[in-house]
């Protein structure tokens, strides 16, 4: 089986350098980098990469105006810390496979989500969901009260429990803090977490949260 070979680009090179060491790590080849939208073009035409980590902000050309034609021969993945909802529509229109923002998943997050992209999976954060599908994002909990329960939990197969976390997944949660508002321990989340993965065929957050909102072209017959 051919090792998927990874173009990342960021004009960070501190951010681009720790990049490239966990995808190598992760068994990934890496195509090669670059450090602006022009000179990533170039490299893309010339190495044709399975896929490409693309920040937004960059100079001589930002990454929303370069993955509208990277979009047309290669995957590209969005790999940013800029939230803004109408950068995140206007690169996912212009054909980025996913939208992840830095500090919102784990290494092992982001490998996933690299292959699943390669495959054919969108990865989004949850911010970037918000932006697409209008769910109201939370930067803080709310008073404690027992998360609504999807009526539609029943077609993955979750228990009322695995359901309720999974509310919790898409309204942008990490594992302690859904822990915290269950009175669970963390590993007990994990496992729930790890047990959604199995029931919806994911291996990563955004993908899991894309599958449960019917936005990965699964639909609610999946």
């Amino acid at each position: 089986m051919d090792v998927p070979r990874i173009l990342v680009v960021d004009d960070n090179l501190v951010v681009r350098s720790g990049l490239v060491s966990l995808l190598e790590s992760s068994g990934f080849e890496i195509a090669g980098e670059a450090g602006d939208g022009r000179t990533a073009l170039e490299a893309a035409e010339r190495l044709r990469p399975d896929l490409v980590l693309l920040d937004v902000q960059m100079p001589l050309m930002d990454g929303v105006e370069a993955v509208r034609t990277l979009s047309t021969f290669t995957r590209v993945i969005m790999l940013t810390y800029t939230e803004d909802q109408q950068v995140i529509r206007r690169a996912i229109e212009g054909g980025a496979m996913g939208y992840l923002v830095h500090g919102t998943f784990s290494a092992e997050e982001l490998t996933a989500a690299v292959r699943g992209a390669i495959s054919g999976v969108h990865a989004l954060s949850p911010v970037a969901l918000t932006a697409l599908v209008g769910i109201p994002a939370r930067t803080a909990p709310a008073e404690p009260e027992p998360p609504p329960v999807p009526p539609d939990r029943d077609r993955f197969g979750l228990s009322a429990r695995e359901a309720e976390v999974m509310r919790l997944i898409v309204q942008g949660h990490s594992n302690g803090a859904i822990a915290a508002r269950l009175f669970l321990a963390e590993k007990t989340v994990k496992n729930h977490v790890n047990r959604i993965y199995a029931k919806l065929g994911v291996t990563s957050r955004a993908s899991a949260i894309a599958s449960w909102l019917g936005t990965d072209g699964g639909g609610a017959g999946r």
